[in-house]
């Protein structure tokens, strides 16, 4: 969101008596009378330790600590605001960690630096110098800085704070230790909004803003409705979020402008979609390092499966830590954005699957870009006008914290989400508070978006009819491939490598053993260890009235094997 990009917050040292008594001030620096800190320096160890309180005290505007290291928030100049909301949306200001060139810099603006010198007549007078960089670098070399407040995050947009308050006060917050930025447009919100301000906000969200979006189904709009309040009330619900896809079957449906809302809020970073697991883990490094609170994987190929190890272990991690590129050092970050992915018919597979919320358009027509008389006209330029962004977060602020002095009421009836259930519960409670129906009910529907699902079920149902409950081995199996003549009686759901050809019986054996005991839909892969072969033989349950769940139920064994918990691995 529009503030003040080039104009650096302002701080004032402390003077007078606070100067004079902290942390040993009135020793090693004071204020003089131009109100700027003086500081006076001589060999180099005395310069160390006159600086390092001096920096610890706070002589430079709006210095703070983060991960032990001094940081300086400072304007960021030509921070532009975005002309489309597929692009990159950068915050106003940013933490600089300080190294010896910009705390030299800093010195030289803030404070007068001097040191004593012999002049012409052999009296003594303050000549001001400029530390050298060894002295800065040892200075700045300590991990302990107490006097500096801890700065965690800097937002652009109010938040709820853990107690249920709104930080909405720009500037550094001490309960929550983020910097908020200035925004000039976004009148003060109410702590208490009346009657006539919820109503009214909820029906410019949902009747005017939201209104001629092709959603699929109600679902699909309060999946959404979630995804945008996530970023807001984070700090509160303490909560990991799912992975947010925003999928239309139609190019022009609308899915970037829902992601650049999103984006143009909370300060976005917009990625392009990889297939390489090594390519991916290094974008989530690099964009961990920048202010953004949404990360977007724009346009995504048509079709693409999105099956990522390395993005499914993201979503359910608190904290990031992958080795610095271009170092040997490892970053740790903290894994508080909102990632989300746009395209057009997208799928799922492996572990996202079960991690992933979907917000589907469908315009059922040709030209979905050719369509008019929308409610808010031209949206996607609207939307980029600082003064509109304002208007929407207003309205969804008035809509939480209505919500937060009814006691932030959850919902517990909303579908298990593994890791994301407290989510799906502080959300749930959030859009049932304002009658607003059907988050999560597509979740069936997302179901038949998994590919990796589909394929192994298609896989597992043909086995049972080629083979019904005989126990094979992988070799077996492998055998069974390639002993048929005209058509193939697997119908082509065999499992294959890249290049088409069927898996070798080690690989199809290690692919079996990550699927025992995992039901695809009515059909699960049970095994049991050949004792003649010393090695496991497989098999295909295929029960469809399957109602109890197979760990409780001890009739889905096959009579006379041994449970994989007690049974003996070779």
């Amino acid at each position: 969101m529009s503030t003040t990009p080039n104009t650096a917050p302002e701080h004032t040292p402390d003077t007078g008596e606070a100067a004079a008594t902290g942390r040993g001030r009135s020793r090693l620096w004071s204020i003089g009378a131009s109100g700027r800190a003086r500081l006076r320096v001589g060999a180099a160890p005395e310069t160390i330790r006159v600086l390092t309180a001096a920096l610890d005290s706070r002589i430079i505007p709006d210095t703070y600590v983060a991960d032990g290291a001094p940081v300086v928030v400072e304007g960021v100049s030509g921070a532009a605001d975005p002309t489309a909301g597929d692009e990159d949306v950068a915050l106003p200001l940013t933490a600089s960690v300080l190294k010896p060139p910009l705390l030299a810099s800093l010195l030289a603006q803030h404070a007068d630096v001097v040191r004593p010198r012999v002049d012409d007549k052999g009296g003594t007078v303050d000549a001001e110098v400029s530390p050298p960089g060894p002295v800065l670098a040892a200075v700045l070399a300590r991990r302990s800085w107490p006097g500096l407040p801890v700065l965690r995050r800097i937002i652009s947009t109010p938040v709820l704070r853990p107690d249920g308050t709104l930080l909405q006060t720009p500037g550094y917050d001490a309960a929550t230790g983020y910097y908020l930025t200035d925004n000039t447009h976004l009148p003060q919100v109410p702590e208490q909004p009346g009657p006539e301000q919820v109503e009214a906000a909820r029906a410019f969200l949902l009747e005017r803003f939201l209104r001629d979006f092709p959603w699929r189904s109600a679902a699909d709009r309060a999946n959404y409705l979630a995804l945008l309040v996530t970023p807001i009330i984070r700090p509160f619900t303490r909560s990991l979020s799912p992975f947010g896809v925003i999928d239309a079957s139609m190019p022009g449906s609308g899915k970037t402008i829902l992601a650049g809302c999103v984006g143009l809020l909370v300060g976005q970073r917009v990625l392009t979609w990889t297939d390489s697991e090594d390519e991916l883990r290094k974008a989530i490094t690099t964009v961990l390092a920048d202010e953004c609170g949404a990360v977007v994987f724009d346009n995504l190929t048509e079709g693409t499966v999105i099956d990522s190890a390395v993005l499914a272990r993201l979503v359910t991690e608190r904290t990031w830590t992958d080795r610095r590129l271009g170092t040997n050092a490892a970053a740790t970050f903290p894994n508080d954005r909102l990632w989300l992915a746009t395209g057009n018919n997208l799928r799922t597979g492996g572990d996202m699957a079960s991690r992933t919320v979907w917000v589907r358009l469908d315009p059922d027509c040709p030209r979905p870009e050719a369509r008019t008389g929308f409610t808010i006209p031209n949206l996607d330029t609207w939307i980029l006008d600082p003064i509109n962004q304002a208007t929407v977060l207003w309205h969804l602020l008035v809509l939480i914290l209505d919500w937060t002095n009814a006691g932030a009421p959850t919902a517990h009836s909303v579908p298990s989400m593994r890791q994301f259930t407290r989510w799906a519960q502080h959300l749930g409670g959030f859009l049932q508070h304002h009658h607003i129906p059907g988050f999560l009910a597509n979740n069936e529907h997302a179901r038949d978006l998994d590919d990796d699902a589909a394929e192994w079920r298609a896989f597992l149902l043909t086995w049972h009819q080629l083979h019904r409950d005989q126990p094979l081995t992988a070799q077996q199996l492998r055998a069974s491939a390639e002993t048929y003549a005209g058509a193939d009686p697997w119908a082509g759901t065999f499992p294959t490598t890249a290049t088409g050809k069927p898996l070798t019986a080690k690989a199809l054996g290690r692919r079996l053993t990550g699927q025992l005991d995992r039901w695809r839909g009515d059909t699960v892969l049970r095994s049991v260890i050949d004792p003649a072969h010393n090695c496991r033989a497989y098999w295909v349950q295929h029960n469809p009235h399957h109602t109890q769940p197979p760990e409780t139920n001890p009739e889905t064994r096959k009579p006379g094997t041994t449970p994989p918990e007690q049974q003996q691995h070779p």
